[in-house]
């Protein structure tokens, strides 16, 4: 596949692909607010107990989730692909690395359960839903095709790094064999070797990953609805919410904009590592705050948050991309 050297876009080319990102986003959006809202009834009215939203927890962890995260890996790669592969998963690191930093040195005033939920959302942003959809919309089958690259770290860091935000109680040595063994990890060792060896999965073994990988969102969504029947609606303008969305929103997408520039990454690079990081905090974060025994309200409102005030700022972030 051949890579373009630059992107170049007239601004009625402009306008039609932000009004293209303007579309996609708002149909992922209102999809999400019905989800979270069937959610929402279904715990009010009883129909989900609490005991249910326990297991639900556990089948999105433990089915759903390790067979999404296969699913993704499970893609063919063209031919003379590979040196593009690598740039694209440079930037993915280095994105990655400047999440974990803030994520560490951010967050160090709040209260415990608040603070290992900010540090999780920080390095796992909601792209692996969001990104895909959006990278097609904005840069067409190239940026899709990147996104699914740029998300390959995202993917073992949130199941690393990000769940050991959580497990701060245990020993070393036992947070990290349980992390290194979470069905989500041993998912994301089997999808690696899948990409690159190109192994096809079996019909009826690839046809059952892919019907509890089609249950991800719907499940996630859902699962955060049942949440929000106990988080004060008032509650989501706190200073800690308005400041968290700065950093995933703003500030994190800026900072891997400014590396890909210093690193000289050629313009589709750029915008797809940029678009993907600007990102709202991911819906993970709920269920292993659940999991985890974290601030799960907490967890709740920055998600919701995040995710409303993303309606705004990714088509600014996809006007400034689609005009370098």
């Amino acid at each position: 596949m051949r890579v373009p050297e630059a992107v170049t876009v007239s601004w009625s080319g402009i306008r039609s692909e932000v009004a293209s990102v303007f579309s996609e986003l708002y149909r992922l959006m209102g999809m999400m607010v019905l989800l979270m809202g069937a959610g929402f009834l279904m715990r009010k009215t009883g129909i989900i107990t609490l005991e249910g939203k326990k297991c639900l927890t556990d089948i999105i962890l433990y089915a759903i989730l390790p067979c999404n995260i296969i699913k993704a890996f499970s893609r063919e790669m063209e031919a003379g692909f590979w040196s593009t592969f690598f740039m694209v998963l440079l930037m993915a690191v280095l994105a990655q690395v400047v999440s974990f930093l803030l994520s560490r040195l951010l967050y160090r005033r709040f209260d415990a359960g608040e603070k290992c939920v900010y540090q999780y959302a920080t390095v796992c942003s909601n792209s692996g839903f969001m990104g895909n959809p959006l990278a097609e919309g904005v840069f067409g089958e190239t940026g899709l095709l990147y996104a699914s690259i740029f998300l390959i770290p995202q993917r073992i860091v949130m199941w690393t790094a990000g769940v050991s935000s959580f497990q701060k109680t245990e020993s070393g040595k036992t947070a990290y064999r349980k992390i290194l063994t979470h069905p989500c990890m041993v998912a994301t060792y089997i999808g690696m070797v899948i990409m690159v060896f190109q192994i096809p999965l079996p019909g009826v073994l690839g046809d059952t990953i892919l019907a509890f990988s089609n249950c991800c969102t719907a499940m996630t969504m859902v699962y955060i609805g049942t949440i929000l029947t106990d988080v004060d609606f008032r509650e989501l303008f706190g200073k800690h919410q308005i400041f968290f969305a700065a950093i995933r929103l703003a500030l994190i997408p800026a900072l891997v904009y400014g590396i890909c520039r210093l690193t000289g990454m050629d313009a589709l690079i750029t915008g797809v590592s940029t678009l993907l990081s600007a990102t709202p905090a991911g819906s993970t974060t709920s269920l292993l705050a659940a999991k985890y025994g974290a601030d799960e309200k907490a967890a709740a409102r920055c998600v919701v948050f995040t995710t409303a005030l993303s309606a705004v700022t990714i088509p600014v972030w996809s006007m400034f991309l689609l005009r370098m």
